[in-house]
């Protein structure tokens, strides 16, 4: 893990507001020590979580999105270290691993544009260095029995999340989706608009659920192909349950959990889902920030659940003086994942 920059408690108490008479996260999460090897650590430490940053936003700039998102593993940290440690949730749970170096990538990225055809190109090639790294990461933390809460950076990383999740079980994997888009785009080169198709043809996805599509949004050629893969794909959209009323929240809860809960399973959660929450492709239509926690608490508390990703976040694209509220709403989903596993 050469490519981690591991989280110190220099940057840990830098970021912790200590008040008299409280007990913050911040105060009890678990940080590796300079001197221990850091997969050595994870195999030996009690903890069940393992906290990964993936501050880059290369993937959605070669998906023509807005870029931003490398900004939200630092926001969310800052709000999630100052979350009080009590009997809902305890800081000695976690082990903050710190966030994979993407320093250089990012630097090459910010020279090319994805509107040239051969620059695009050099960008995918960004992503796949990262798919790499993450996935070598994954692979590690399950390996050793824990589960990963990533904090994206773009959708492009829900591939090395799989695809690690899947080395580390030892097979094919399955993951659901809270998103307004599928994510299963064309192999035109690695971005944001494609994981999981990827991990699909890679033979690391087995069975994956987009939960609550935007009609608005499907191409024809992705409908089809989830037609043709009835076993594979499934889906509900967002106007079926909202708008037409023609589905109902909790019972569609259910029936994704029903399609991929046989097997080790990935929690995605993608925010340009939710209304009004700076992301790289903003709405302002969709499921609210409650129906976002009670997904995560439903799927979450079933013993496949192994990651959870919550990516997409662009805190600094508000300009306003209420910026930190994306990582604050992270930082309330991460909390929720980790009280659904321990109600097991």
């Amino acid at each position: 893990m050469e490519n981690i920059i591991p989280f110190t408690i220099s940057n840990l108490v830098s970021i912790t507001n200590h008040r008299s008479g409280e007990l913050k996260l911040g105060e009890r999460i678990i940080i590796i020590p300079k001197d221990e090897k850091i997969s050595d650590f994870i195999l030996k430490s009690d903890a069940p979580f393992v906290l990964l940053g993936i501050p880059e936003d290369i993937g959605v700039k070669a998906n023509y999105g807005k870029t931003g998102t490398a900004s939200a593993y630092a926001s969310t940290i800052k709000s999630l270290v100052n979350m009080q440690h009590n009997k809902f949730c305890k800081g000695n749970k976690i082990i903050f691993l710190g966030h994979i170096n993407v320093e250089k990538e990012m630097t090459k990225a910010t020279t090319l544009d994805a509107n040239d055809k051969e620059q695009r190109k050099e960008l995918f090639k960004l992503v796949e260095q990262i798919d790499k790294e993450v996935s070598h990461i994954i692979r590690v933390i399950v390996k050793s029995g824990k589960i990963p809460i990533i904090i994206g950076g773009g959708h492009n990383n829900a591939y090395g999340n799989i695809k690690g999740l899947a080395l580390g079980k030892g097979k094919m994997v399955n993951a659901v989706n809270f998103d307004a888009h599928t994510d299963f785009r064309i192999m035109e080169g690695r971005h944001s608009g494609n994981g999981f198709t990827y991990a699909y043809e890679n033979h690391f996805l087995k069975k994956y659920f987009i939960f609550g599509l935007h009609e608005g949004f499907i191409s024809k050629i992705v409908l089809d192909k989830i037609k043709s893969l009835p076993e594979t794909l499934k889906y509900n959209t967002y106007e079926e349950i909202e708008v037409r009323k023609e589905k109902n929240f909790d019972n569609e809860l259910n029936i994704g959990l029903d399609f991929v809960k046989d097997d080790p399973f990935g929690i995605e959660l993608d925010l340009d889902a939710i209304p009004g929450i700076y992301a790289s492709a903003m709405t302002n239509s969709g499921f609210g920030v409650e129906k976002a926690r009670q997904f995560i608490h439903h799927f979450g508390q079933h013993r496949n659940a192994s990651y959870l990703h919550i990516c997409e976040g662009a805190p600094d694209l508000d300009l306003s003086s209420s910026n930190h509220l994306t990582g604050k709403l992270i930082a309330y989903l991460i909390t929720d994942f980790i009280k659904s596993k321990m109600l097991n």
